[in-house]
């Protein structure tokens, strides 16, 4: 309670002072009353202040018209208390917590009170709060479906960790990456911070940005980053196929904010971005599950026709159940060891051949010059990075689609012509048969599963793992896989599945 000399409204009763009336509220049936105790005085201003620019009338004082007490921090019994010391022995006002206000002031209307809403009898102590929420530390640990109940809260701290890749602060963005993947893990619906308490990876900016959303239903940070001119340039400037974080931020410095600004300004570009320029409405558009199966058919007939008895394994976020994707990965391997080499410029002639593609960039397997020389010759050199060095090919497709596809890119004789096909990424790599089990694990992500993975790997058991190897510091040795469940077991963690890696 603050000093009487402070105060400018009675707060025992009688007429309100409050400038909330019934005919400038939206929901004249709902009359909220704050009660200051431990919400503090700073805090009840801004709440009032904010319930009234949503359209809720807020009274300063407690009267008989009064239909829900708003506390914080409070017991039932303790708001009764304070009640009956003002001369209201009894009510029939809703109790309820602070989080009913916040959910309601998100929802633009009075939101439905349920159990967890309404004030509990006893209040325990702040020394003697409910245990802390447990969960893993590290995201391999735990299981992330594609549906979860925080969707709000993770879209706004993957914009702010985009934005920091963008501004090539990678620390920031992996702080806010992680974030949001306890986000993604919490089994609840997040309505106040305190569910929280003992998360793992929740930063005090990401607190913050959580607490912002719960009282305002939206972040003005995330807002004024979504509306920033160089986030808005850098995001569409790196969209563009062949372009990285240094090449657009260096376009922005030059005054470039768009493509037709680009193509006037003389910049030279690569092939690959000369591609990605001429598909960019395509390129950004997302791949569905059906085109990538058509992809997908059309890579097993060359691949087969090439390499009989050859393996070809869609992965990626569609290997973990997505729906659709920014570009396709398959990953190619051959049960006899050796047989695979050399592959890719095979199976990219007969693509050309019936006229598949658009642009293309291919590579040969370069893993043994990339890292030290292995002890026995038959085992894979020790994992040097997290990058790989996978025989492979980069392309861009004309994917074929069953319905005429307007576009507006310069494939077409005519600019506006419909074709039966869209231009789209595919990816090709191939890799030795010995090495299958950690490639497939690489290639199936999420990004942030696998880079914790391999700081579990790190971190916990010294050992180093790629998507080639996984090598025991401490004994010195390889552990062989055949299968990612293998891998699971030689890191000590419970397996989990491709649909549950999407941290």
């Amino acid at each position: 309670m603050v000093p009487l000399k402070r105060r400018k409204v009675s707060w025992t009763g009688g007429a309100s002072t409050s400038d909330s009336r019934d005919d400038a509220s939206k929901f004249p049936q709902v009359v909220l009353f704050l009660l200051e105790r431990k919400m503090g005085t700073s805090r009840r201003i801004f709440l009032t202040e904010l319930g009234r620019k949503k359209g809720f009338r807020v009274d300063e004082v407690f009267t008989e018209n009064v239909t829900h007490v708003i506390s914080e921090k409070n017991s039932g019994d303790e708001v009764r208390g304070w009640l009956s010391s003002q001369g209201h022995g009894s009510t029939p006002a809703h109790l309820v917590d602070i989080s009913w206000l916040t959910e309601s002031l998100s929802a633009g209307c009075p939101a439905h009170i349920l159990q967890r809403h309404r004030l509990t009898e006893r209040q325990t102590s702040s020394r003697d709060e409910a245990a802390a929420f447990s969960m893993p530390v590290y995201a391999c640990q735990r299981r992330t479906t594609l549906d979860h109940r925080n969707a709000v809260f993770t879209e706004a701290l993957s914009l702010l960790a985009e934005n920091a890749e963008l501004s090539e602060d990678g620390g920031r963005a992996v702080a806010f990456r992680r974030a949001a993947a306890t986000l993604k893990a919490f089994p609840e619906q997040v309505t106040d911070a305190r569910q929280l308490r003992g998360c793992p990876c929740l930063g005090r900016h990401s607190l913050g940005v959580i607490q912002d959303i719960l009282e305002n239903g939206t972040s003005r940070e995330v807002e004024a980053t979504r509306r920033s001119e160089r986030f808005q340039a850098l995001k569409l400037l790196t969209g563009i196929f062949g372009v990285g974080t240094k090449t657009a931020a260096q376009w922005f410095r030059e005054g470039i904010r768009n493509l037709p600004q680009l193509l006037q300004s003389g910049c030279a570009l690569n092939g690959a971005q000369r591609a990605g320029v001429a598909h960019y409405d395509d390129l950004t558009q997302d791949v569905t599950k059906a085109e990538a199966d058509v992809v997908g058919r059309i890579v097993e007939e060359a691949v087969g026709a090439e390499l009989p008895g050859a393996r070809v394994v869609l992965v990626g976020g569609f290997r973990r159940g997505k729906p659709s994707g920014h570009d396709v990965d398959f990953l190619i391997t051959h049960p006899q060891e050796g047989r695979e080499e050399g592959l890719i410029p095979k199976v990219v002639a007969r693509l050309e051949a019936r006229d598949f593609l658009l642009y293309h960039k291919s590579s040969r397997n370069s893993y043994a010059e990339a890292n030290v020389a292995p002890a026995r010759p038959a085992r894979p050199a020790r994992p040097a990075s997290s990058m790989d060095h996978f025989e492979r090919c980069l392309s861009i497709w004309k994917v074929p689609t069953p319905e005429p596809h307007s576009h507006r890119d310069d494939a077409a004789p005519r600019r506006g012509e419909c074709r039966r096909w869209r231009a789209a990424r595919v990816d090709l790599v191939v890799c030795p048969f010995s090495q299958f089990a950690f490639a497939l694990l690489g290639w199936t992500g999420s990004k942030l599963f696998e880079r914790e993975l391999r700081r579990w790997a790190a971190h916990r058991k010294d050992m180093s793992l790629s998507s080639h190897a996984l090598y025991d510091n401490k004994q010195r040795e390889f552990l062989p896989a055949a299968t990612e469940e293998e891998i699971f077991a030689h890191l000590a963690l419970e397996y989990v599945p491709p649909s549950e890696r999407n941290a």
